[in-house]
């Protein structure tokens, strides 16, 4: 897979997560009600400031994005509505397809998900978009 350049990383983690990093005000309430903040190298504030100033390596090479929870906490307290939850699931995604890990190959679906098993569609639906 070709390198993305900063600028592209950004823009494809912007449109991706839906969020406006520029609304942000820095009043740290996302990174404060966050349950998963203590593992965290950068708290979920300075998330959206790095993305912001197009700092997205060190985004994509930190702890942070393991780390979170995904429990939508910062977006319920976020008074400007960043989301910061969104850019964070969205840096991650780009971390796994850069790993190539966003792809499932069909050897690797386990021999349990099977036309006769009662499988839930959602599954089915998902494994068939990350087969792509």
């Amino acid at each position: 897979m070709l390198a993305m350049t900063k600028d592209k990383t950004k823009e494809n983690i912007l449109r991706s997560s839906g969020a406006i990093p520029q609304r942000c005000m820095a009043c740290g309430k996302c990174s404060a009600s966050c349950p998963g903040h203590f593992d965290m190298d950068i708290p979920p504030h300075k998330v959206v400031n790095y993305i912001n100033n197009n700092r997205t390596a060190e985004v994509l090479a930190s702890k942070t994005l393991w780390a979170c929870m995904g429990c939508f906490a910062c977006a319920e307290r976020c008074p400007r509505g960043v989301e910061p939850v969104n850019l964070i699931e969205a840096a991650r995604a780009v971390v796994l397809r850069k790993q190539d890990s966003a792809r499932l190959k069909q050897d690797d679906i386990p021999g349990i998900v099977d036309a006769d098993d009662d499988v839930p569609q959602q599954l089915l639906v998902a494994s068939l978009r990350k087969r792509g």
